[in-house]
C-alpha cells in the first residue's frame, strides 16, 4: 500500500472514530439532560416521559421525585391510582411496585427512598405473604446495578445505552404519549378481563397439572424464614423511622389461591404466615395493618378478577378509602384472631369441586 493509500485510510479511521465519538457524546448529553431513568434530576417540566420499566425507572424515582408518601409492593399494588391518596387522606404519593416483590426488592428501594426522603410521610406496603419464606437476599429480577448504586464509573451502561436513546429519549419526542403518573405501571387488562369465563380455563390449565399435596404441611413450616426475612428486610425500617406511619395491608387473593393452598394441604401454614408477620408489626406504634384478604364478597367472586389473584382495580381505590376510615384495619391481637379465623372458614368451607366441575 502507498504512502499516499497509507494517508487516506488513517484520515478515513481518524474521521470514522471521531464520528463514533462525537454521536457517542450527542447521545450521552441527550441521556443525561432528558434523563428517562431519573438518575441524575427530576423530571424536565414538559418532557413526555415513558415510564414502564420498574427495575430501571423506580430508583431515580424513588430519589429524585417529588412525594411525601410511597406505595410499594408488588403486582398487586400496580393499580393504585395516587389521585386517590390526595383525595381521601391528602398525601402527594408515589407508586414504586415490583412485580413479584420479595421483601429484599421492598428492602432496596426502601433503602433509596429514606436515604432522599428521609421524612417520609407514610410507606403503603402490600404484603404477599407467599414471597415472605423467600431467601433473604433472593430478589425476582437481577437489578441494573449502575442505576442502584452510588458510583459513576459504571454510568456508562446507563448514558450509552442504545435502548434507552432509542426508546426513552428518541421515541417520545417522535410520538409524545407521556405516562400518566398517577397510574404509572396499571396493568394491561380491560374490564373485559376480569370476567369468570376468562379467569377459569387459564386457571383450570394449570391446576389440572398440580400434583396434589399428600399430607398437611406443618403449621410453622415457613415460620423461621419469615422472622429472619422481617428482621433483616422490613423491620429495621420501621424501627429507624418511627416518625413514618407504616400502613401494612394484606391483598384480597381469589378463591382460587385458597383452591391451591387446600391442593397443597398448606391453608394452615399459610394462615400461620399473616398470623406471625401481623404479630411482629403489631409491636410497634409507627405501623397499622389492614386485613383485606378475608373480603368475602370480594374474594368469590371470580367476575373480580382477571386470574387467581390479581383484581379489578375498583378494589384499589376501595381499599385507600379504607385506609381513610378504618375498615378492616387490625387494631390488636384479637382482631388479628378474627380475621384469620373468618379466613379459614372461607378456606375450608367453599364449594371448590361445584366451581371445578363447572370447567372441567
Amino acid at each position: 500500500m502507498g504512502k499516499e493509500n497509507k494517508s487516506g485510510f488513517k484520515k478515513y479511521i481518524i474521521i470514522l472514530l471521531a464520528a463514533g465519538a462525537a454521536l457517542a457524546l450527542v447521545c450521552a448529553v441527550l441521556v443525561v439532560v432528558v434523563d428517562p431513568f431519573f438518575h441524575y434530576h427530576a423530571p424536565l417540566e414538559g418532557f413526555p416521559y415513558e415510564v414502564d420499566n420498574q427495575l430501571s425507572q423506580n430508583p431515580g424515582m424513588a430519589a429524585h421525585m417529588d412525594y411525601d408518601s410511597v406505595i410499594l409492593g408488588s403486582s398487586m399494588t400496580v393499580n393504585f391510582d395516587t389521585r386517590d391518596f390526595a383525595e381521601e387522606l391528602g398525601l402527594n404519593t408515589i407508586k414504586l411496585p415490583y412485580s413479584g416483590a420479595y421483601p429484599r426488592d421492598i428492602s432496596n428501594i426502601m433503602k433509596i427512598i429514606f436515604e432522599t426522603h428521609p421524612d417520609t410521610d407514610t410507606v403503603f406496603l402490600g404484603i404477599d405473604v407467599i414471597n415472605y419464606s423467600s431467601d433473604t437476599d433472593q430478589i425476582k429480577f437481577p437489578l441494573p446495578e449502575y442505576l442502584y448504586d452510588d458510583s459513576c464509573v459504571n454510568d456508562i451502561n446507563y448514558v450509552l445505552n442504545k435502548d434507552v436513546v432509542l426508546n426513552y429519549v428518541i421515541k417520545p419526542m417522535i410520538s409524545p404519549d407521556p405516562t400518566d403518573m398517577a397510574t404509572v405501571y396499571h396493568s394491561w387488562w380491560t374490564d373485559e378481563y376480569y370476567n369468570i369465563n376468562y379467569v377459569m380455563p387459564n386457571y383450570m390449565a394449570d391446576y389440572e397439572e398440580m400434583i396434589p399435596r399428600p399430607s398437611e404441611l406443618p403449621k410453622d413450616y415457613f415460620e423461621e424464614q419469615i422472622c429472619v426475612n422481617m428482621k433483616e428486610n422490613i423491620l429495621p425500617y420501621i424501627e429507624a423511622h418511627p416518625d413514618t406511619r407504616f400502613v401494612v395491608f394484606y391483598p384480597p387473593y381469589s378463591i382460587l389461591f385458597w383452591n391451591d393452598c387446600v391442593n397443597q394441604n398448606k391453608v394452615e401454614a399459610t394462615l400461620h404466615e399473616y398470623d406471625v408477620i401481623s404479630r411482629m408489626l403489631l409491636e410497634y406504634d409507627n405501623c397499622e395493618i389492614f386485613f383485606f384478604a378475608d373480603e368475602e364478597d370480594i374474594i368469590t367472586d371470580l367476575n373480580n378478577y382477571a386470574d387467581y389473584t390479581h383484581y379489578h382495580p375498583r378494589y384499589n381505590s376501595l381499599m385507600v378509602q379504607y385506609f381513610a376510615d378504618g375498615t378492616d384495619r387490625v387494631r390488636d391481637a384479637s382482631d388479628l384472631e378474627a380475621h384469620i379465623s373468618h379466613m379459614r372458614e372461607i378456606a375450608v368451607g367453599f364449594d371448590y369441586d361445584g366451581l371445578l366441575d363447572l370447567y372441567r
